[in-house]
C-alpha cells in the first residue's frame, strides 16, 4: 500500500522570525521526493510540522486527505515512519529492543512481542546490514551505526510513508548508497531532507528547494539543480551536465569560486 502526502501553505515562526513561509508540497504515492536547502533554510522545521512535533502557525498537513493534526498519534504512526536528526543517544537499550519500538503502533497496550514482530525486526536489521549489532547497547554505537539502527526501526514500523531528515548523516559512502538503493527499492512514498546534492540528483524523482524558509524551486533534479540555482541558493559555483550513463545531473562544485 502507498499513500500521498500533501502540505498546504505551512508556516512556522519563532518570535518575529519566519522560519517556514507558505510551503506547499506534494508527494505522490510511491514517489521519492527530496527536500533541499542550505543550513537554516527550514528543512527540519518543515519536517517536524509534518511528523507532528511542531504545530504549524498556519497551514495543513494531510496523508491520504486526512489531517495529521486532527488524528491520533497511533493512527499517524501506522501511516508514517520517521527518521529524525535527533539520534536517541540516550537509549540505554539493546539495539534489538530499539528496533522493536517500531512495532509499538501495531500492538495492543501491554501486549507481548509476537513472532511476527520479532521476524520484522530481524528483517529490518538484515536490510540495514546491522544484524551483528542486535545485542549491543545502542549508546555504545558509532554515529553511523546508530543511523542504520534507527532506519531499521523505521522499516520495522511497516508504514507506507517515510519522512526522513538527513538519512545519510554519519554514513560512509557505501552505506549511503546501500540505504538510498534500499529506499528506492521499497517503493514507499518518501520525503527526505538531503544535504548531498549529487545523491539527490541521482535518487530523487522530484525536488523541493528551500531558501530562508520559502520554496525557491521545484521540479525534477534536472530542472532544480542548475548552475544558476545552485549559485543563488548555496553561494557556490558548479558545473552541471547529464550523466552519459543515466542522463541524471552530474554536479561538479568549484570550491575556489565561492560567491
Amino acid at each position: 500500500m502507498t499513500v500521498e502526502l500533501r502540505t498546504q501553505r505551512l508556516c512556522w515562526q519563532a518570535a518575529a522570525a519566519h522560519i517556514v513561509r507558505d510551503v506547499s508540497l506534494y508527494v505522490a504515492p510511491g514517489e521519492f521526493v527530496g527536500l533541499l536547502g542550505p543550513n537554516g533554510s527550514g528543512k527540519s522545521t518543515l519536517l517536524r510540522m509534518i511528523y507532528r512535533v511542531l504545530r504549524p502557525a498556519s497551514g495543513q498537513v494531510s496523508v491520504e486527505g486526512r489531517d495529521v493534526w486532527q488524528s491520533g498519534a497511533r493512527d499517524n504512526a501506522r501511516a508514517m515512519a520517521v527518521l529524525a536528526q535527533e539520534n536517541g543517544s540516550e537509549f540505554e537499550m539493546r539495539v534489538r529492543d530499539v528496533v522493536l519500538m517500531g512495532r509499538t503502533p501495531h500492538q495492543s497496550p501491554f501486549a507481548r512481542d509476537s513472532e511476527q514482530d520479532l521476524h520484522l525486526v530481524d528483517q529490518a536489521l538484515r536490510r540495514m546490514n546491522a544484524q551483528a549489532l542486535a545485542e549491543r547497547l545502542f549508546s555504545t554505537l558509532s554515529g553511523g551505526e546508530k543511523q542504520r539502527v534507527l532506519m531499521a526501526r523505521a522499516l520495522a514500523q511497516q508504514a507506507p510513508l517515510l519522512v526522513l531528515d538527513e538519512p545519510t548523516n554519519h554514513l560512509d559512502v557505501r552505506h549511503q548508497f546501500e540505504l538510498l538503493n534500499l529506499i528506492r527499492g521499497l517503493g514507499l512514498t518518501t520525503l527526505a531532507a538531503l544535504h548531498e546534492l549529487p545523491l539527490a540528483a541521482h535518487y530523487c524523482d522530484r525536488l523541493y528547494l528551500l531558501k530562508e524558509g520559502a520554496l525557491v524551486a521545484r521540479g525534477t533534479p534536472a530542472q532544480v539543480l542548475t548552475p544558476d540555482t545552485i549559485a543563488e541558493v548555496y553561494g557556490v559555483r558548479a558545473l552541471v551536465q547529464p550523466s552519459p550513463r543515466t542522463g541524471k545531473p552530474l554536479i561538479e562544485f568549484l570550491p575556489d569560486e565561492l560567491l
